[in-house]
């Protein structure tokens, strides 16, 4: 992901594919993500279930990856009325994995279809650029203007802590002591970073 981007760059985004995917994720815990299940919850939208030969090209990755996008979303959105700005940066970026996760856990099984599928060889890209559009997002909705070389190590950071604390989670199914599995996560990041010699004081050491 290039600095600055667009966490939603290059994914086509719709009002058609958002409604569409929110009308099938009853059916994926039966059906998986598949056209089946695409057809299924169109139909029970009251739309035209041949509707799905054009919504995803890209078939059923293409439709996991959209979901992130959507997750993300909504995330950033339910995020605006939380009050964010009168924490602290590592209160903010918490309160944004705990949303995140309460906002999945009607969804619990069509996430794990969803992490099984984007775990298949083929589907790396897929998860890495899902995965990377998450990290973005989270700290955009944290407020985080960096634009030095912070922001890559920020972001690559951050996803490896969500992933750490959404496969806790999906294990546990206990928020909190996901949530104390997070507070260690950062808390232990805060002393990496406390011990990190500045860059002045490692030359005059040499």
């Amino acid at each position: 992901m290039s600095q600055g981007a667009c966490p939603g760059a290059g994914l086509e985004r719709s009002a058609g594919r958002d409604a569409a995917l929110r009308a099938m994720l009853p059916e994926v815990p039966r059906l998986g993500w598949s056209l089946a299940a695409l057809r299924a919850g169109l139909a029970a939208g009251g739309r035209d279930p041949a509707d799905a030969a054009w919504l995803f090209p890209d078939g059923p990755a293409g439709m996991v990856e959209a979901w992130c996008d959507l997750a993300d979303r909504d995330m950033a959105a339910a995020a605006a009325g939380q009050g964010l700005e009168d924490l602290r940066i590592p209160g903010r970026i918490r309160a944004l994995v705990a949303l995140r996760l309460e906002q999945a856990a009607p969804h619990r099984a069509a996430l794990r279809r969803a992490l099984a599928l984007l775990a298949l060889p083929w589907n790396l890209g897929i998860a890495t650029r899902a995965t990377a559009r998450t990290a973005d997002a989270m700290w955009i909705a944290a407020g985080d203007a960096s634009t030095d070389l912070s922001f890559h190590t920020r972001r690559m950071t951050l996803a490896g802590i969500y992933a750490g604390t959404l496969a806790f989670w999906l294990r546990s199914g206990d928020m909190a002591a996901s949530m104390g599995f997070l507070d260690r996560r950062l808390a232990g990041l805060a002393r990496l970073q406390k011990r990190r010699p500045k860059a002045g004081s490692a030359r005059s050491a040499a």
